[in-house]
């Protein structure tokens, strides 16, 4: 997602100046080479701060992963409000949720789009670890946006309305995982225009 937004601060920690340059240069490198790939020294050079910055703001490079899983959390939800301000009723609420996922594969990567910044993170965290955790109540939540909204558009048939959003989650997570093997915004663009046309026929 876009390394320029405002990091939103863990708990207990002030958002200084350095702990969002470091979150920034994280996001950039976390995203172009991997977690694993990316080291401490990488990213406190990318930032421009001290090593001890780094600690100050940090317990850990694991605490920094999280803290990143954290902001790109935060980032989605953001262009998903900006969308929903947008939308007129919950049909374009469902379809502000694609749009969303479409404007962060629509962001300038520096080695272009590779998919869900959160899913290609969990990928390389083991079984158990927190993020994989912050991972899933991510995907979790994006399907809970979409169950309410499809639950106000189909109030009387709320068993429906939840086997749906189960239905356009997975949608959208495939669309989403083409994207990045493709590196263009366009299966999630195809995958709105599927959503749309399925929500036109209820």
């Amino acid at each position: 997602m876009d390394d320029t937004a405002t990091p939103a601060a863990r708990p207990g920690k002030r958002p200084g100046t350095a702990r969002r340059r470091l979150l920034a240069a994280a996001a950039r490198r976390f995203y172009a080479d991997g977690v694993s790939a990316t080291g401490i020294d990488t990213i406190t050079a990318e930032a421009g701060v001290a090593k001890m910055s780094l600690y100050n703001n940090f317990s850990s490079k694991a605490d920094l992963v999280l803290a990143y899983l954290d902001e790109r959390h935060e980032e989605w939800l953001g262009l998903y409000r900006q969308r929903l301000a947008e939308a007129r009723d919950p049909r374009g609420g469902v379809l502000a949720v694609f749009d969303a996922y479409a404007d962060h594969a629509a962001f300038a990567y520096e080695r272009g789009f590779r998919g869900c910044g959160l899913l290609n993170a969990a990928a390389e965290l083991p079984a158990g670890h927190e993020g994989r955790d912050l991972v899933r109540r991510h995907k979790e939540e994006v399907e809970a946006l979409l169950a309410g909204h499809l639950g106000e558009l189909l109030p009387d048939r709320p068993e429906e309305a939840r086997a749906l959003a189960e239905q356009l989650s997975f949608l959208l997570e495939g669309a989403m995982a083409r994207a990045g093997l493709e590196g263009a915004a366009t299966r999630v663009v195809r995958a709105r225009a599927m959503a749309a046309d399925l929500l036109d026929r209820l």
